[in-house]
């Protein structure tokens, strides 16, 4: 089986999975949580280069106070619970995203996190917290614009390639393939730059029952595509 390089998902459904149950919310995003990690240690195993997840986006702040107390909350959990393995793994652990505004337990777990796993030479694990793809894509102009009014740049030089240096994902591939769980059919803000020419795998089943033969048969979807970025195959 032909396995993407950078693998990226929006974890969607959790609060329909813990609806159609009788639970709060927060119980779906804690079955998340243990889906998640099956899915890093299939990435892992199968080779994947990259696997980004998205966590957190610049938008759900906009969720009742509780239900994003939980989710940070559930964060602490999942780093503390999981580094050790993860390391095991050598997983590399990565941030995407601002997180100067998240709760000081929160960034404190997920830098230290990303400190412990920083020498890791495995699957490079983005975990992508109050990131927006329109936020990233205005951080990286700023930066741009700052080079040019210090006179380090001539607008003139701008080329895709020197933006994408801009992003969080400067060094990574772009992801080939998107998943998204849930059923729902937009890529919500999530890796807007990068994305131009990924390969999009949408399916009904939320998030928390989202299994690694689940991923696999993502992966076969994948391999079945002509990908063929603008031109034709000779």
């Amino acid at each position: 089986m032909n396995v993407p390089a950078h693998i990226a998902i929006i974890m969607d459904g959790n609060g329909r999975w813990a609806k159609e149950r009788g639970q709060i919310r927060l119980k779906g995003h804690q079955a998340g949580m243990e889906a998640l990690h099956d899915i890093v240690k299939a990435c892992s195993d199968m080779g994947v280069q990259v696997l980004t997840v998205y966590a957190f986006s610049t938008e759900n702040w906009k969720r009742p106070a509780e239900e994003v107390s939980g989710i940070f909350s559930l964060l602490v959990r999942y780093v503390a619970k999981e580094l050790k393995e993860l390391n095991e793994n050598n997983v590399r652990i990565r941030l995407l995203g601002d997180i100067r505004p998240l709760p000081d337990a929160a960034r404190k777990a997920v830098l230290e996190a990303v400190d412990d796993t920083a020498d890791n030479t495995g699957l490079v694990f983005n975990i992508a917290i109050n990131y927006g793809g329109r936020a990233e894509i205005v951080r990286a102009a700023k930066q741009l614009a700052q080079q040019a009014a210090e006179g380090q740049l001539d607008p003139e030089n701008i080329t895709e390639d020197l933006f994408a240096e801009q992003l969080y994902t400067a060094d990574l591939p772009d992801p080939d393939l998107i998943i998204r769980t849930g059923g729902e059919l937009r890529l919500s803000n999530f890796l807007t730059w990068q994305s131009a020419y990924s390969e999009i795998y949408v399916t009904d089943t939320y998030w928390p029952d989202f299994t690694p033969e689940k991923l696999t048969e993502a992966i076969e979807s994948f391999n079945s595509r002509d990908r063929r970025f603008g031109g034709i195959k000779a």
